[in-house]
């Protein structure tokens, strides 16, 4: 006999604040969180609340999303951050091995880079939901204002969202579809 499968119940809200306090319902998968939207889901994982200095004053916060819950209500998890100051996130410079006095690599730098603690939930968020963030490049560049340098940076620094979802590609590499007659494919040499 085969046990039952716990799975992970993750609210269904159009942003990642409401999807902690007040969801519209709670899903485990995409057809489930369809039915209690109403329409298209996406899934997201996203930070909120405030940011903490120290794991402990974030567990100190939230110990009752990410500790000793139930396996259904694992939607929640404590990630450390690189801070980002003046708009851009601090980096480390990439390193080479050194190979030297038997290691590979040098020593790390004398200062790490400074962190802060979030508390990151993921839920499904409904398709008609505003996203969070900067306008994609696509959207930016046809509007009638100009973008700034801040917008601009914040655009270069979020991730690439597909406009429609990726088609299979049924048409070889040295074939094209006619123009007058896109049903039809025929050789391109």
């Amino acid at each position: 006999m085969i046990g039952a499968v716990n799975a992970i119940l993750y609210p269904v809200a159009p942003n990642p604040e409401q999807a902690l306090s007040r969801p519209a319902g709670r899903a485990a998968r995409e057809r489930e969180a369809k039915t209690v939207a109403g329409e298209a889901v996406s899934f997201a994982t996203e930070p909120v609340g405030p940011a903490f200095s120290t794991r402990e004053a974030a567990l100190e916060a939230y110990r009752e999303r990410v500790e000793a819950i139930a396996p259904e209500d694992r939607y929640c998890q404590l990630v450390e951050r690189i801070v980002v100051e003046s708009g851009k996130p601090a980096r480390l410079a990439p390193v080479s091995p050194t190979f030297e006095d038997g290691r590979r690599w040098p020593a790390p730098p004398a200062e790490p880079p400074r962190t802060v603690w979030r508390l990151m939930i993921s839920y499904w968020r409904p398709a008609s939901a505003p996203t969070a963030g900067a306008p994609q490049a696509r959207v930016a560049r046809k509007a009638a204002e100009p973008v700034t340098p801040e917008a601009l940076r914040a655009i270069a620094s979020q991730p690439l969202r597909p406009v429609k979802p990726q088609q299979p590609l049924d048409i070889g590499l040295f074939e094209t579809p006619l123009p007058e007659a896109p049903h039809i494919v025929v050789p391109d040499e």
